[in-house]
């Protein structure tokens, strides 16, 4: 059994030009996602989740970095290449209705990626598939000639979800997929997601901004604060012990439904810093209550403080 990670992300920037210089959306970020593992991917919006999941699978072309899929650059492969290295790197996307043709039916919307990809030619044994993949996310064989339009939120996400599985890919980075559902149907779409994870063997890189869904759902959580990874840890771990200060002040939002365990909440004061050309300094400095000169002066590194817990913090040395 290779123990060599599904998903290895070494230094990976992706950087946009605007007119007062260059945006650091996503800066030095390395992290590994181990094969059926799920790395929950958090942090406040802007802070870089959303483009680092697209830069990885090449939706946004990355500026530097390694991205080693099954030990493979995926950075460095042509276009071809890429588009068939795609079958096996998927996403779902956030908004289930803005990322649908309105003009096409479910049906024809969970076909595509076998149409494109010239996997199965055959109409008959395109529906067939199609109907398959509709059982498998749990959509009525009934709906395959409904449009999106017609369907409530939860099952257009599950449109996504068999759109997405429809190539059998190994890894799906799944962006903020139940933001945009009622909280009933959320557990619904998390469930099943976690028993496709389990039937399929698949790979998650699961971004969302609620912590107490990455909980439950993620084998380890990596924190991001202006495009910087800043805290990486297993989600048990990262919940006992969390380090970073901002970390702790994230935790800390989370609502606890009782009186009696009430946790004190840390406010963050203080002006966030631009991302636009950024200081060599902790990106946190301005808003954080522990700040030092050196913190305002020197970039801390991401190092590792115990086993498996990584924190870039100058508090911790």
């Amino acid at each position: 059994m290779s123990t060599q990670p599904l998903l290895d992300v070494r230094n990976l920037k992706k950087y946009f030009k605007t007119p007062r210089g260059m945006l650091h959306a996503v800066d030095d970020v390395t992290f590994t996602i181990d094969r059926g593992k799920t790395l929950g991917v958090v942090g406040e919006s802007g802070c870089g989740k959303s483009t680092t999941g697209r830069a990885i699978l090449r939706l946004l072309e990355p500026t530097a970095g390694e991205v080693l899929f099954e030990g493979e650059d995926v950075a460095k492969l042509t276009k071809e290449q890429m588009r068939k290295k795609r079958a096996e790197m998927q996403i779902i996307f956030q908004d289930p209705f803005s990322s649908l043709n309105p003009r096409k039916t479910v049906g024809q919307a969970i076909a595509d990626p076998l149409k494109i990809n010239k996997i199965i030619t055959d109409p008959k044994k395109q529906t067939e598939r199609v109907l398959e993949l509709m059982e498998t996310v749990g959509l009525a064989a009934r709906l395959i000639n409904t449009y999106p339009h017609e369907l409530d939120g939860g099952r257009r996400q599950r449109i996504g979800i068999a759109r997405a599985l429809a190539l059998n890919p190994k890894f799906i980075v799944c962006d903020e997929p139940v933001s945009a559902l009622d909280v009933s149907i959320q557990a619904q779409i998390l469930n099943l997601m976690k028993e496709l994870q389990r039937n399929l063997g698949l790979t998650y890189m699961f971004i969302t901004h609620d912590l107490s869904v990455v909980y439950h759902f993620s084998d380890d959580i990596a924190v991001m604060y202006l495009g910087k990874l800043i805290e990486k840890a297993s989600s048990d771990e990262l919940f006992a012990h969390p380090t970073h200060p901002y970390t702790q002040a994230l935790l800390s939002a989370i609502p606890i439904p009782s009186l009696d365990d009430r946790r004190e909440r840390i406010l963050l004061k203080g002006e966030i810093t631009s991302p636009i050309e950024p200081p060599a300094a902790c990106r946190f400095a301005n808003r954080c209550p522990h700040a030092t000169d050196r913190c305002r002066g020197e970039e801390p590194e991401l190092k590792e403080i115990s086993p498996g817990h990584f924190v870039s913090c100058f508090l911790c040395e």
